[in-house]
């Protein structure tokens, strides 16, 4: 299946490769790196907000019984979430299973009290959480601007899963990047150390891995910029001379300069992405944003 992806991917009139497979385990580490750097605002900017407004979101938020977090990684913005909130259980979701192990090890090891598990799971796909995890007073928490990687009606249809993943006494406590200097937004993606690029070039050898094909990564060039239409930041691996790459049963020529589409990180306007919850059926919804205005967390309820 996951040949059959990536390989429909590269032959596609734009070659592409979807995000996920960012993350073995070089990449995760390489993604931990990204979120320490000063370039990168999210991650500092959402731990700040749930530091500040701890109290407002117990209160908001209330008893919960299960904090869920799809695409948990290492974990580490859930052991905040759960010193804060002190649910029974936590379920961390990912695809990368020796990090998200890690991670939930140490979750543990935090909170001796805490009934942690890992579900290794692709979140493109069907996801089926532990039966004995009461459907009641479930959060599901999403941080990250993970939702940004998501075309909008990807992203609604994620909005739409969610909500099905709690009931009328759950919610959705989700971060959202915000629109802002293309300056800014540009240095986070491309900063001046080169984590983000090699980031970028670590998913080919991933691909390599994945489906035997011969990539050589340093044959290509990390590239981000903002698409101001779209909305989005875009990144891209750029060709630095023309190549052949194969892989058992095919391959493809890449001209000098041909572009291969990585990611996406979409930047919403609050209005906007609040409409989108409501559409996806959380009625209710309370927010959080920074003094600078760069970054929100959102309390979606049903």
């Amino acid at each position: 299946m996951e040949q059959e992806e990536i390989i429909s991917g590269l032959m596609q009139p734009v070659p592409r490769i979807s995000p996920k497979y960012f993350y073995d385990q070089l990449g995760s580490k390489l993604f931990e790196a990204i979120t320490r750097l000063p370039e990168y605002y999210p991650t500092r900017t959402e731990k700040a907000l749930l530091e500040q407004q701890a109290a407002d979101i117990k209160r908001l938020v209330g008893e919960v019984n299960t904090v869920i977090e799809p695409g948990a990684g290492n974990v580490e913005k859930a052991r905040m979430l759960c010193q804060i909130l002190q649910p029974k259980y936590f379920v961390g979701v990912d695809i990368s299973a020796e990090v998200l192990k890690d991670g939930i090890d140490r979750l543990r090891h935090a909170q001796p009290t805490l009934d942690a598990r890992a579900v290794i799971a692709d979140l493109t796909n069907r996801l089926d959480l532990p039966e004995d995890i009461p459907m009641a007073r479930r959060l599901v928490f999403y941080p990250g601007s993970s939702i940004g990687n998501y075309d909008p009606p990807q992203a609604l249809e994620w909005l739409h899963r969610a909500r099905s993943w709690v009931d009328a006494t759950g919610g959705l406590l989700i971060g959202v990047d915000l629109p802002k200097e293309v300056a800014v937004l540009e240095a986070a993606y491309d900063d001046a150390a080169g984590t983000t690029a090699r980031f970028n070039r670590n998913i080919l050898a991933h691909v390599n891995t994945v489906i035997g094909s011969d990539f050589d990564p340093s044959q290509w060039s990390h590239r981000a910029f903002f698409n101001p239409v779209a909305s989005r930041i875009e990144m891209h691996l750029q060709a630095e001379e023309g190549q052949r790459v194969r892989w058992p049963g095919g391959g493809r020529e890449f001209a000098h300069g041909e572009r291969i589409h990585t990611e996406n990180s979409y930047k919403y306007a609050l209005p906007v992405f609040m409409t989108m919850l409501r559409e996806a059926g959380f009625a209710q919804v309370n927010t959080w944003t920074d003094e600078r205005g760069w970054y929100a967390l959102l309390y979606a309820q049903p």
